[in-house]
């Protein structure tokens, strides 16, 4: 069986320059993920800030060309890939952004918002045909027809996002890629978002890549989880997993950094903490990029950068870590 969407060692590094006569800089703003995805699944990626997830993003919606590495979508490789296939590549990632507040052109009326794709991508078309299927649509996301003329202004945050995952819908993709789609909702419409989302997934068979720092939101909705730290991954599997027994020091912090109610006559289990700034990517460590943080850290760590390594049903980026099991 095909996998929806496979990324093999996918890299996006941009050269930064450092000011009058001073040699350029390279950012690894993602360096060397890998993974696959199928109908029906979930795939968050976290991490802190700056870590690369929503440059990920970017490259798996064909926003941006990775700088090395290859995704497949449907078997095909897209950076291989002639300008008609990529145009119908295209149409099958289709992504959600973070802002409804900008994601939606203030001059279009929610109609034509629906519409805009079905116009540049099928120009047989016809009009009533577009409205048919921009109202159905509408409905499929619980906004009312009458709904169809107004504008952007007119709506809540939580309707506007809703709006934005039926245009993100409207050429029938078979991979949605989530960026932060409900960080900028209030907590109360948050759940309906996400209750949304997981509804059309189950109806329309659809695959995420779901880009999150909420922790409980990604335990939510996730199959699998990615941790990224510095542009690479640190730790990939399946979500009980990674939430239940973390192995990596980096995904036993950040998990760590949830509140956690202390119930009476329980102990809360400790978890490492983390310690330090992030460090800047312009200058990132030698060998573990997370060695200047790390609880574990060994004299080799500051020499060697580590590859994931297959563990069980899960990927995990530290020897130290590997070693300890395998005592």
């Amino acid at each position: 069986m095909t996998d929806l969407m496979k990324a093999v060692d996918l890299r996006r590094h941009y050269s930064v320059s450092r000011g009058f006569l001073k040699p350029t800089a390279t950012v690894k703003a993602v360096d060397g993920v890998s993974f696959t995805l199928n109908a029906g699944q979930t795939l968050a990626i976290v991490g802190e800030s700056g870590c690369g997830k929503s440059t990920l993003a970017r490259m798996l919606a064909l926003f941006e060309e990775p700088s090395d590495g290859e995704l497949f979508i449907d078997g095909k490789p897209v950076t291989q890939a002639d300008a008609a296939t990529r145009k119908r590549l295209r149409q099958s990632v289709q992504m959600v952004f973070q802002n409804p507040y900008g994601s939606l052109n203030p001059r279009h009326t929610i109609g034509k918002a629906l519409e805009e794709p079905l116009a540049i991508n099928r120009p047989e078309m016809s009009a009533a045909d577009r409205r048919a299927a921009a109202e159905a649509m509408m409905a499929k996301v619980g906004l009312r027809p009458d709904f169809y003329g107004r504008y952007p202004h007119m709506f809540s945050g939580g309707q506007r996002q809703r709006i934005a995952i039926a245009r993100a819908l409207m050429l029938n993709p078979r991979v949605v890629v989530a960026d932060e789609p409900v960080s900028a909702l209030d907590v109360s419409i948050q759940a309906q978002v996400l209750n949304l989302l997981m509804d059309l997934q189950d109806e329309l068979d659809l695959a995420y890549v779901f880009i999150s720092h909420d922790l409980g939101v990604v335990r939510h909705i996730a199959s699998d989880v990615m941790v990224m730290y510095l542009g690479r991954p640190v730790e990939y599997g399946p979500v009980e997993q990674i939430f239940e027994d973390p192995r990596h020091p980096y995904t036993q912090a950040l998990l760590g950094s949830r509140p956690r109610l202390r119930l009476a006559g329980h102990a809360v289990e400790d978890r490492p903490k983390l310690s330090g700034e992030l460090p800047s990517p312009l200058n990132p460590p030698s060998g573990c990029a997370f060695h200047k943080r790390c609880p574990l850290v060994q004299p080799s760590c500051s020499e060697t950068r580590p590859d994931p390594v297959l563990v069980g049903n899960r990927t995990v980026a530290c020897p130290v870590v590997l070693r300890g099991e395998a005592a």
